[in-house]
């Protein structure tokens, strides 16, 4: 195996893990450092696969309460809403997806000017947001109304456009519905899993048969790069936002947007 792939699925690993639940788009950054990196995967499939990486950080630091959710499943009505109410949250990107799928990684994912341009704009949305004086009412992500569970569910479907944040769309729809910042974050560390799970395995499927072993090998090493880093990213996210708000993210999406724009300028 050749040090320059090694180095880019290492480099493209870390950046995942550092930006899958933050709100500034995992995809989007792993797109663009993917372009100006040459470094070519079929269908994009390496930059979908290591998400499942970041997506065991999350059991690993959530396991104790994902097991009491599984015992309690059968008996439990708060369990069984709390489940309900992530599966609902789920289905319209899982839908919307599946339908634009083939137009989602031919066209959106291989458009970098639309990703800067969708970093930028939701850079302004993210500092606007946290500097509006909302009075959230919800703090507890297990007591959601179904109606909240969906329409966060629907705010996710934004993230289909590469640059925009699944995280992002979700944790600002949840603010702008009453949700606090930390419970905000929270469920969006939940809903990641059935859709970082789904993802995985439809990308997996659809793309199977132009995967090879140096392929897989190079996806193995960003899955394990995207996992260490994210597990020290889901431990100290909550408390971060909890002090000190989201402006720092959205700073972070300008930055990175407007740099973008003006290397594709300058480089193509």
């Amino acid at each position: 195996m050749e040090h320059q792939p090694v180095f880019d699925a290492v480099t493209l690993g870390i950046l995942e893990g550092l930006t899958e639940f933050i709100p500034v788009s995992s995809t989007g950054h792993l797109l663009l450092a993917s372009h100006f990196l040459g470094f070519k995967s079929a269908g994009k499939t390496f930059e979908i696969l290591i998400q499942l990486g970041a997506i065991l950080a999350i059991v690993a630091v959530y396991f104790g309460k994902l097991w009491q959710m599984l015992v309690t499943l059968p008996s439990s009505r708060q369990t069984q809403k709390f489940v309900a109410g992530i599966l609902l949250a789920f289905i319209p990107a899982a839908v919307i997806g599946v339908l634009l799928h083939d137009f989602i990684e031919t066209v959106l994912f291989e458009t970098p000017k639309l990703i800067c341009i969708m970093l930028i704009l939701g850079g302004v949305i993210l500092l606007w947001v946290d500097r509006m004086d909302l009075k959230p009412t919800y703090h507890n992500v297990e007591k959601f109304p179904y109606w909240l569970y969906l329409g966060i569910g629907f705010f996710q479907c934004l993230s289909l456009i590469p640059g925009t944040s699944r995280s992002g769309s979700t944790i600002v729809g949840a603010m702008l519905m009453g949700v606090d910042k930390r419970a905000a974050a929270e469920f969006s560390f939940f809903l990641a899993i059935p859709t970082m799970v789904g993802a995985f395995v439809y990308d997996f499927y659809k793309n199977r048969h132009e995967l090879h072993s140096s392929d897989l090998a190079l996806i193995a090493i960003g899955f394990v790069a995207a996992f260490v880093v994210a597990l020290v990213v889901v431990r100290t996210l909550l408390d971060f936002v909890s002090k000190r708000g989201y402006s720092l993210f959205g700073w972070w999406r300008l930055v990175v947007g407007i740099v973008g724009l003006a290397a594709l300028f300058i480089w193509g």
